[in-house]
């Protein structure tokens, strides 16, 4: 099977190590993990934000990247979630049912990191080993458009050493929701504000996400807080086999 990383734009930017996690988990699994050089953004932000011309140029070179491997796999529900729900039919509203055959051939093949373990290789014990205080925060996107349900969890429980702590109103967003934060900006505090007083009642010291963006949102506002909680994808934590950070 010839697997493709999409790292995502957060990921090349400014969250390296959980694309870095990616492939050292998929690589200790037995898979050799390719990433295309030429993968730029997919073009979410641009269409949720009605910059449609622009994304299509987008779509279009996504496509001609990743249409070559068996799987594409992403560290981002989010991400996935535009490449499902987004790509093919900004191509067909654009009468390029040609591009939206190929985007549907594509997203088939495209999977949130615990998907793909869950569903394509059959596995939730990774052989990680984590041992410290832990609570899960489900990502919106994950959780409403892909409906991952709890592959995430079923992923963390596996893992030896844990203490996977329940997260209070865990399927309530942290706020972010991209643009969200910054047009909404007062709805989106209050909304982080909720998520972060329930994160700090367990007691836990790191919260994990499949998103790299909702865990920049959290882990900004704790660390306003002080309140000594990190923040790690669940890629590091299922990469991790010492109890360090992968």
């Amino acid at each position: 099977m010839r697997v493709a990383l999409f790292a995502t734009c957060l990921a090349d930017a400014m969250f390296p190590d959980a694309a870095r996690a990616t492939v050292l988990l998929l690589e200790r699994l037995g898979h050799d993990v390719v990433l295309p050089a030429g993968q730029t953004c997919c073009g979410q932000m641009h269409l949720n934000t009605g910059y449609r011309r622009q994304a299509r140029g987008l779509v279009r070179h996504h496509v001609d990247v990743f249409e070559p491997y068996d799987a594409v796999v992403a560290p981002s529900g989010s991400c996935v979630g535009s490449v499902r729900h987004q790509h093919a039919a900004l191509a067909r509203d654009a009468g390029d049912d040609r591009l939206a055959d190929r985007a549907d051939h594509v997203a088939r093949r495209t999977w949130e990191l615990s998907e793909f373990l869950v569903d394509v290789l059959g596995v939730e014990d990774v052989g990680a080993h984590f041992p410290h205080r832990v609570t899960y925060h489900p990502t919106c996107h994950s959780l409403r458009l892909l409906r991952v349900g709890d592959k995430p969890l079923r992923l963390l429980r596996a893992v030896r050493g844990i203490d996977l702590v329940e997260l209070t109103d865990a399927e309530q967003c942290c706020g972010f929701g991209g643009t969200f934060a910054l047009k909404n900006a007062d709805t989106s505090a209050a909304m982080l504000a909720d998520k972060m007083r329930h994160v700090l009642r367990t007691g836990a010291g790191t919260v994990t996400a499949g998103d790299s963006s909702c865990l920049m949102h959290i882990g900004g506002g704790l660390s306003r807080l002080r309140a000594g909680v990190r923040t790690l994808h669940l890629a590091q934590i299922l990469a991790s086999t010492d109890g360090s950070i992968a």
